[in-house]
This record gives structure tokens, C-alpha cells and sequence, in this order.
């Protein structure tokens, strides 16, 4: 347990939430409040082709305070939870240098969870062994493969989503690899604390407005985009030619622009599509931070009532007066 003194001098505040449930907003207001500096935890908003689909920061709000890993990667890389938490700590550490307050904004609970506990240093699998599993996976399907999955690594192929593939390709490929499930090499890890990140005290702001709000508020965010010109970007990115397995190209709304591109679906038939894979996303990242995050706080509404208990709350934590 940290002390009151390092509860002052090395704070950190995670604002957690699906998407479209106001994480940017609240963390750009707490910033602004409280001198504070943003770290990305959204797996996709650090590809710089993906600012309008992905609900990135816009360019002004990036202006107002210190933003850090949006938009740093070409589409054509991969980020892991492992790459990004090294990115992140050594994040954390510069906006300490400058003397501001770090505020990790994001829901992608893998590298939520990485910067809270830690991360398992699992060995290396061969890119062949990455590159077969992904293969099966499209010949068989995300059921079939989930269910070869649990005769080898029961406890993954239990807690993964058939729709989930690249982590059930990860959990595959390092069963195969090693002999050993994904969850044990964690456990151990966890035991051992190597790379554990407690870097001061954190304060988890959860943002879980009611569903039916978040849902017309995604609806309407979609609209948005495309209006921002979302089908443009999604043509741009198509014209790189980029291996469908990499992670930029399962974002959200990606696949199904581009099925409009390929003349399989109407304008309007891949707009209500990716609405609902949207909202369907972001019940999934729900469930996760119900199940998975123990936040201090968690805020059951949108707007400016959040903001002000949430600073409330990150006074208290601060021991302000």
C-alpha cells in the first residue's frame, strides 16, 4: 500500500468507460482542471489513419493539454499490451518531469489491465505459428476454433468471445508455442511481479452511462463521423493494401465501409451495420470493466454533473483542500 505522501506525489487517474461513454471529454476537463496530461489506453486510437472512426481527440482539444500515444503508429504496425504499457510508463514518467498530473484515458481492458497489475512475460511465438492459427481461424470459424482452443487451454477458450480473434489466436499460438495456457504464464507472472507497473496510486473513474442513452448517443456519434468524413478515411486505408489481420482494420466501423467499397452493402446497410457492431462493442467492454476493473467511482451518467463529482473525487484523492 502506498502512504498518504505518494498518494501525493505519484498519482495517477485512470478514466475508464466503453466507448462513446465520455472518457475523452472527462479526462480532457480533469487536464484542464487539475494541470494534467493524457496517456491513450485505446488500442486503435494509436493509429494515426483511423482519428475520425477511432473518435480520437480532435486536433484542437490535442492543443488545449499534453496528449501522449494517439496516433503515433502507421496502420501497417502492430501494438501489443506489452509494446504499449513500456510506452505508457515511460509516458507517465515524462508528464511526472514536467511536473503535471498523468491521467490514463481509455476502455481497452488489456492494457487497462497491464498498467494495473503488471504484464506476463510469455516467450516469443514464431510468426508461422501466428500466421497458421490465423489461417485456421478463417477456414473454421471463431466457434470451431474456440472449441479446439479448450481441449488445450480450457480457461481461455472459457473467458474469450468466438468474435474475439485476435486473443483467441494469441491464446492458440502460445499453448502450441510452450505447452502452457496464456492464464498460467499470467499467474506466474503475477506472482512474480516482473514489469509491475504501480507506479504511485491510481483512482479509477468508471464512466457506465445507462445503456439506452449510450446507445443513441453511439448511433448519433456515427452519423457523425460519416459526416466527418468517415468513408473517406476508410478509403484511404483501403488503398494501402494493408494485411486484413492487423489490428487498425478491425476497428470498428472499418469492415463494414469497406464492404460498401466492394458494392456488398448499401451506404445505408453498412452505416446501420456498423451502428450495430458499435453498440455491440461496447457492451462487450462493459462487461469487461464490470467483471474485470475495480474502479473507485463509478459515474451512471453524461455531461457536466460527471465532471463535477469527478473532480471532486480526484481532489479528494489528491488530499486537496
Amino acid at each position: 500500500m502506498t502512504d498518504a505522501s505518494e498518494t501525493k506525489t505519484n498519482p495517477v487517474i485512470v478514466v475508464a468507460g466503453a466507448t462513446g461513454s465520455g472518457k475523452s471529454a472527462l479526462a480532457l476537463a480533469l487536464a484542464r482542471a487539475f494541470g494534467g496530461a493524457i496517456v491513450n489506453a485505446d488500442s486503435q486510437q494509436v493509429y494515426r489513419e483511423l482519428r475520425i472512426l477511432t473518435a480520437r481527440p480532435t486536433a484542437a482539444e490535442e492543443a488545449q493539454v499534453p496528449h501522449s500515444l494517439f496516433g503515433f503508429l502507421s496502420a501497417s504496425m502492430r501494438c501489443s499490451a506489452g509494446r504499449w504499457l513500456g510506452l505508457a510508463l515511460d509516458a507517465i514518467a515524462q508528464i511526472r518531469r514536467a511536473g503535471q498530473l498523468p491521467i490514463v484515458a481509455g476502455g481497452t481492458g488489456l492494457y487497462l489491465k497491464a498498467l494495473l497489475e503488471g504484464i506476463a512475460e510469455v516467450p516469443p511465438v514464431p510468426p508461422e505459428a501466428v500466421r497458421a492459427a490465423v489461417a485456421r481461424l478463417a477456414d473454421i470459424g471463431g466457434e470451431a476454433f474456440r472449441a479446439e482452443l479448450a481441449a488445450r487451454d480450457p480457461e481461455s477458450a472459457a473467458r474469450l468471445h468466438s468474435a474475439d480473434r485476435q486473443r483467441l489466436v494469441r491464446a492458440m499460438t502460445v499453448v502450441q508455442a510452450t505447452g502452457v495456457p496464456l492464464r498460467e504464464w499470467q499467474r506466474q507472472a503475477k506472482d512474480r511481479a516482473p514489469n509491475a507497473s504501480p507506479v504511485g496510486r491510481f483512482l479509477i473513474l468508471a464512466l457506465a452511462p445507462p445503456r439506452a442513452a449510450l446507445n443513441a448517443a453511439l448511433d448519433a456519434r456515427f452519423q457523425a463521423m460519416m459526416a466527418a468524413g468517415a468513408l473517406d478515411e476508410v478509403r484511404a486505408l483501403a488503398a494501402l493494401h494493408l494485411d486484413p489481420t492487423l489490428p487498425a482494420l478491425k476497428a470498428v466501423g472499418v469492415a463494414q465501409l469497406l464492404a460498401h467499397l466492394r458494392g456488398e452493402a448499401t451506404l445505408d446497410e453498412a452505416v446501420a451495420q456498423a451502428q450495430r457492431a458499435t453498440r455491440q462493442f461496447a457492451k462487450r467492454q462493459e462487461t469487461w470493466l464490470r467483471g474485470q476493473l475495480r474502479a473507485d467511482h463509478v459515474f451512471a451518467a453524461f455531461g457536466a454533473s460527471v465532471v463535477d463529482q469527478a473532480r471532486a473525487e480526484v481532489e479528494r484523492f489528491l488530499g486537496a483542500e
